[in-house]
């Protein structure tokens, strides 16, 4: 049976909720029915955005390439990450396996290009921005893309290191300041590009034309490895 495999950890939070959309997605009547997942979950993953910034600081890639592989070695027939600025090192990762290792960030704009997206709004982490991960994919496939300022980065890096990864609960005026920003400068969807913002949109009621990058990631594990998605889950820009 084929079997999807998560470098987890990363952070250890959005794992657990990976694992739980693959669940709630899956168009299953019984257990048996269900995706079989192997997870590593491995927190003392260094920093992936402290790493772009600053390469003299330890770098996350040789954990994620041997868990990669000892994945592999287990019999996964595709691996992903709740980590969308781990996608940074997607060609060294998906080098070291045979196996696909699906590409959140790419999946997310295929996806907004299969729903006629023009201008999506991007959330991420500055590490994120820096690489350009999402603006260079959503160039790719033709969608503009409108980056927060320098002051609405802050309040982004805010609510991911300061309130999600901390355990804290989200300041969602700062949520909502940003979302309002990236929508003024005309955007039909606002990306959710990291993984501890999915977490926000779970405990939250934060309105319509939201696309979850993680919700892509459960989306794509669960095709890919030949199961079914559940109807009320064909729209995810909610």
């Amino acid at each position: 049976m084929n079997s999807f495999g998560i470098i987890g950890g990363l952070g250890p939070m959005a794992t657990a909720y990976l694992l739980q959309l693959i669940v709630d997605m899956t168009d299953a009547k019984t257990d048996q029915e269900h995706l079989d997942a192997i997870i590593f979950n491995r927190p003392g993953v260094p920093d992936r955005t402290a790493y772009i910034l600053d390469p003299t600081k330890p770098s996350p890639v040789p954990i994620m390439v041997d868990m990669a592989q000892k994945l592999e070695a287990l019999g996964v027939c595709a691996i992903g990450t709740p980590c969308v600025t781990a996608h940074s090192f997607h060609e060294a990762l998906q080098s070291s396996v045979q196996v696909p290792f699906i590409h959140m960030v790419q999946e997310t704009a295929a996806y907004l290009k299969s729903i006629g997206c023009k201008k999506a709004g991007i959330m991420a982490t500055t590490g994120t921005v820096r690489m350009g991960l999402f603006q260079k994919v959503l160039k790719d496939v033709g969608i503009g893309c409108v980056l927060p300022d320098e002051t609405m980065q802050q309040y982004v890096m805010s609510l991911i290191y300061d309130n999600v990864k901390a355990g804290l609960p989200a300041d969602m005026e700062k949520f909502r300041t940003v979302s309002n920003a990236l929508h003024a400068e005309g955007c039909d969807a606002i990306i959710l590009g990291c993984t501890e913002l999915s977490i926000i949109k779970r405990d939250n009621a934060i309105g319509s034309g939201y696309l979850d990058a993680l919700e892509v990631l459960a989306r794509a594990a669960i095709l890919t490895c030949g199961k079914k998605i559940k109807p009320e889950y064909d729209s995810l820009l909610k």
